[in-house]
């Protein structure tokens, strides 16, 4: 039973727990209903996701002074200068285009279906009408066996 009494003063909460031994003889604290515990989600984030998201992150610290330039980045992440470059890149997307590859499904099993090198030529073309099409046209591809 999980009940939970909240008031101003004070938080209270009550479960049933049980005891085990794992392999190696730790004492191991599990609950008793494990049923009622929302599950994670299976599979992982795809890493063109990933590293969207990374190119944002490191947008805001050159952009608020904490990182001085891509080079310092580099040198924090024991990468390349060259691979912080690629990696700010994906920020020439179109917005519609970064707000679709922070979003993709989580990949389940296998290969990932958008590679990073699949990005780079939507990336480079300044124009984001035709960005937009060439998006539109790959994940039109990959979505069709």
């Amino acid at each position: 039973m999980i009940a939970a009494n909240k008031t101003p003063a004070s938080l209270k909460i009550e479960c049933h727990v049980r005891f085990a031994h794992d392999r190696r003889g730790r004492k191991d604290l599990q609950v008793a209903d494990s049923a009622e515990l929302p599950r994670a989600p299976l599979g992982r984030i795809p890493r063109i996701s990933r590293l969207m998201a990374l190119a944002i992150r490191f947008e805001r610290l050159v952009a608020t002074g904490e990182v001085r330039d891509y080079a310092e980045l580099a040198s924090l992440g024991h990468v390349t200068r060259a691979r912080v470059t690629q990696i700010m890149g994906l920020l020439y997307l179109a917005p519609a285009i970064q707000e679709d590859l922070l979003f993709l499904p989580l990949v389940e099993h296998g290969r990932e279906p958008i590679k990073e090198w699949m990005i780079r030529p939507i990336a480079a073309t300044p124009d984001w009408r035709k960005q937009r099409q060439l998006w539109a046209k790959l994940s039109s591809a990959l979505a069709t066996p």
